[in-house]
């Protein structure tokens, strides 16, 4: 029988009206994505502004990367403010490598500071 795959990824979203702040805890890997995708992307049309949470999380591979990016692009289609927050080291360097760090809009450019 084969084994569970444990999640490595949490995350809870914390709603304010039409804004919106997910605080992502752990992994964000293949096997992890979908879920938090399938969530996040169910609300943004119900928002103006959501903000990715980074602080918690330790690693993001390609599909990590991709489930941001997919994400961006449905909030873009749906007339919402998408930015990171608290980038890691390690995903601030895979975005600079895929030339996309200039894409995702961050929080901390505009003075948003989330407890």
């Amino acid at each position: 029988m084969p084994e569970e795959v444990h999640k490595v990824l949490t995350f809870e979203v914390e709603r304010d009206g039409d804004t919106a702040v997910v605080k992502c805890h752990g992994r964000l890997v293949a096997g992890a994505t979908e879920e938090f995708y399938q969530d996040v992307k169910r609300q943004l049309p119900q928002l103006k502004s959501v903000t990715i949470d980074l602080a918690d999380l330790t690693y993001v591979d390609s599909m990590g990367l991709g489930a941001l990016v997919r994400l961006y692009s449905a909030a873009r289609q749906g007339n919402c403010e998408f930015k990171l927050l608290h980038l890691g080291k390690q995903l601030r360097n895979v975005l600079k490598m895929t030339n996309l760090l200039s894409v995702f809009g961050q929080a901390e450019d505009h003075g948003i500071n989330v407890a």
